[in-house]
């Protein structure tokens, strides 16, 4: 009767100490995530060359393609005219691109998803960069390329054409300037970086 009981219980406390460790185990997982937005992930466009589409000025006669700006680095930013989220950081771009000119540095702005005579009517109330190239994504092949899923969206490329970086909501000019400085020394930036909600038409 003595050893029946004492195997039931070496059975159970091997069972408890199993449980104990698998608690702290998954403890430690969810302590290391803590804090962290369980739905950022990195994007899958880091580290691949920009599309090579070409784009029509928004402006002016002639069109552009991400791949003739190879050497400079590049901002590119999708908004909209509908889009509050792109009215909220319009200012760090105008601010950035009058910034970083003159350091091989070139910002394209992508009008994504609306007429062209709303984007014009849109900078003619908040401005225009300078210098800032202002293109139209006719058919939504560059957004497509991009995997744009809603505005604003930017994106970094490197001198090699490389996406390097990403911005999903609206970007702070703060945020521009430590991932350009990091890309013009050298450095690995924060691949993405979710600042607010994207918004879609």
């Amino acid at each position: 009767m003595t050893v029946p009981a004492k195997r039931s219980f070496g059975l159970g406390a091997r069972v408890a100490v199993g449980i104990g460790l698998m608690v702290i185990i998954f403890g430690a997982v969810f302590a290391s995530r803590f804090g962290r937005d369980p739905d950022l992930v990195a994007s899958p466009m880091i580290g691949r060359a920009a599309p090579a589409v070409a784009m029509p000025y928004l402006e002016k006669a002639g069109a552009m393609s991400l791949a003739d700006l190879r050497g400079d680095i590049v901002v590119v930013n999708f908004w909209a005219s509908w889009c509050t989220g792109c009215r909220t950081e319009h200012d760090a771009l105008l601010t950035g691109a009058a910034a970083y000119a003159g350091s091989d540095v070139t910002f394209v702005g992508i009008l994504h998803q609306d007429r062209p005579e709303t984007g014009i009517g849109f900078l003619d109330d908040f401005g225009r960069g300078d210098p800032y190239d202002y293109v139209v994504d006719e058919g939504s092949r560059a957004g497509i390329g991009f995997g744009v899923l809603g505005l604003p969206q930017t994106f970094f490329l490197d001198r090699a054409g490389t996406i390097v970086g990403q911005v999903n909501g609206p970007v702070s000019y703060g945020m521009l300037a430590n991932t350009l400085d990091a890309i013009l020394l050298g450095r690995t930036v924060d691949p993405v970086t979710e600042t607010g909600d994207l918004e879609n038409r």
